[in-house]
């Protein structure tokens, strides 16, 4: 049995327990619809309050119309006739409120529930933001956050709306139980027991449908992902060439069924047993129609009466099945806003200091006894790396994929802390500092660098978020980054759409992509650390060389951290570190690593002889 649907535990306490306690979100709900829109709020409960009494009171007049008729047709008396078109038309007033309370709620629940969707959203994205890196890496807790987007925006107004509603019925239940007590409490007894057994199945069906939902998150996600490789024209290329499609197309299908099967077991479970314990509702009914019917024949009560009682028998029951499946709806509603609320309470551990400035002015970078663990992994990424960067000088990483480089790239921008060992800037340690201060003072490209679908001048400027629309920053960085003549060549220049998401879109090269990268990298002209992770991969070694002596002369005050594979780039650094399983095993110049004719140097030879 799938760990989805396994069965309730029998101990009767650990289920009421169970199932009072995810109530305990019911309150969170009601205060986040109240604070979303307070008037909005009110005149729902003011109408659900108001369409709760209006039903007794049709089924009374209902009464009052038939007994009136009986007494016109005994009398044959003109105010007797008259009396019946009395409360015709107040019965008909009372349809017409009713009618405007029922538009009223459905007015107010639509737009409470696309303001509320708004805001459940706001909350979610609002809380991702405060999220580190890692987070975001770690499959389980990314999970987590998918079962609090998925239904988390209509589940706290659903909850709102079912208690409303069962505000709602229990005045109308409370007014159907007064007149209907008038004509034996047994029949009110009867009308409320029919009901809980199908109550019961339908509310162990919800605990049973959410642990389905919790079980089929990772599944759904790698339908979704298929779904993405399948449908974005970032994947399509390849998809195409190497004939993938149907291969993922199938997985895609294999992940549906699976997921299919499981549903459709349950719901026609879900719907055999409501079906049979809901014939106990119509059996109860049927009787009490037969016992009210008899009533009258013996003339123990009117026309009038027998009318009303069948009525209210007949809607008290789906009164009755109504506010228990409420309770039923709710009490699925609130597990399911445990995701939610589960994803806003996690305790994320902050990460940032109050320092915006360090005790050494111009000391620049410092590694001292770096060691860096990925969460999950028992083999260090970085062990114990030292170095230092002093302003204006240029570094350059070198090392095979995995030993390392990308890794000290993101300890520096502190996306991630050090296992051990102290990353400095200016002599103070990055975690004393600011996060916002930290990040003000380093440029960045990585190597999987975004591409904005937006504007050439917005892609720029995201770069300087407090400069984001600055038109000569964004121009003075693209010169920069050698961008400036290509984008002077679009009609449009910086106001040029990019991308094919949306209408109008140009799409760029590699090699320009890159440029307009490397130009948000230099937006920010406080940064006095450049970060570069394959800047020109994309470009050819003439773009290449000409771009370096360009970006060599235009930072020439400040720190540079240069990753490349190509070593006609890298030899233009100041100082060059090799790294090898997380290890430095070579530092120096080109001219120093080529005389100690060690690893560098055979890279560099191997190289060297590839372009023979």
């Amino acid at each position: 049995m799938s760990p989805s649907v396994a069965p309730l535990k029998n101990d009767a306490s650990s289920i009421i327990g169970r199932f009072f306690g995810v109530f305990r979100y019911s309150k969170e709900a009601l205060n986040l619809v109240w604070t979303t829109d307070k008037w909005l709020t009110l005149i729902l409960a003011a109408l659900t309050i108001f369409a709760g009494v209006i039903p007794g009171a049709i089924a009374y007049v209902g009464k009052l119309i038939v007994d009136a008729v009986v007494l016109a047709v005994e009398t044959d008396h003109p105010a007797d006739r008259w009396m019946v078109l009395k409360w015709i038309g107040v019965e008909a007033v009372l349809i017409v409120l009713m009618a405007a309370a029922q538009r009223g709620l459905m007015m107010a629940q639509t737009l409470l529930r696309a303001l509320l969707g708004q805001r459940v959203n706001v909350m979610i994205l609002e809380k991702a933001q405060t999220l580190e890196l890692s987070h975001f890496e770690d499959a389980e807790f990314y999970d987590k956050m998918t079962r609090a987007r998925r239904e988390a925006s209509s589940r706290p107004l659903s909850l709102v709306t079912r208690t409303f509603g069962l505000v709602q019925n229990g005045i109308t239940l409370l007014t159907y139980g007064w007149l209907l007590i008038q004509f034996s409490w047994l029949a009110v007894v009867g009308l409320m027991v029919a009901a809980l057994p199908a109550f019961f199945v339908e509310t162990y069906f919800s605990g049973a449908a959410f642990r389905l939902f919790r079980w089929q998150v990772p599944e759904t996600r790698k339908r979704n992902y298929l779904e993405w490789l399948l449908s974005r024209e970032d994947y399509v290329k390849e998809v195409k060439l190497f004939g993938t499609g149907e291969l993922f197309l199938a997985r895609y299908r294999e992940i549906f069924e699976a997921l299919y099967a499981e549903d459709r077991a349950l719901t026609l479970k879900r719907g055999l047993w409501g079906f049979l314990l809901g014939m106990l509702s119509t059996i109860a009914f049927y009787a009490a129609y037969g016992w009210i019917g008899w009533s009258a024949a013996r003339g123990w009560i009117t026309l009038g009466g027998m009318t009303m009682y069948l009525l209210i028998f007949k809607q008290g029951q789906s009164s009755i099945a109504a506010s228990l499946t409420s309770i039923g709806k709710m009490y699925e509603d609130n597990l399911y806003l445990s995701n939610l609320y589960e994803f806003l309470e996690e305790e994320i551990e902050t990460q940032d200091g109050a320092a915006t400035t360090g005790p050494l002015p111009g000391d620049g970078v410092r590694f001292q006894e770096v060691s860096f663990t990925y969460p999950g992994q028992t083999t260090p990424a970085l062990d114990k790396i030292s170095l230092h960067l002093q302003p204006g000088q240029k570094l350059a990483l070198v090392g095979e994929n995995g030993s390392g480089k990308t890794t000290l790239i993101k300890l520096l921008t502190r996306l991630y802390v050090p296992t051990c060992g102290r990353v400095l800037l200016d002599g103070r340690d990055l975690k004393e500092w600011r996060l916002d201060a930290l990040r003000d003072r380093i440029g960045v490209i990585f190597q999987d660098f975004v591409r904005y679908q937006l504007t050439v001048g917005e892609n720029i400027g995201v770069g300087d978020v407090a400069n984001f629309e600055a038109r000569d920053q964004q121009q003075a960085a693209a010169e920069k980054g050698m961008a400036g003549p290509f984008i002077d060549q679009m009609d449009d220049g910086y106001d040029t759409q990019l991308g094919r998401w949306f209408q109008g879109g140009r799409e760029l090269s590699g090699g320009q992509w890159q440029k307009i990268a490397l130009s948000r990298a230099l937006m920010r002209q406080q940064a006095d650390v450049l970060v570069l992770d394959e800047p020109t991969s994309a470009m050819d070694a003439e773009a290449e060389a000409h771009i370096f002596d360009h970006f060599r002369s235009a930072t020439e005050n400040q720190m540079v951290i240069l990753i490349s594979h190509r070593f006609s780039t890298v030899r233009m650094a100041d100082q060059i570190v090799v790294l090898a399983k997380g290890k430095v095993i070579e530092r120096g110049s080109h001219e120093e690593l080529m005389q100690q004719n060690a690893h560098y140097a055979h890279l560099f030879a191997i190289q060297a002889k590839g372009y023979q």
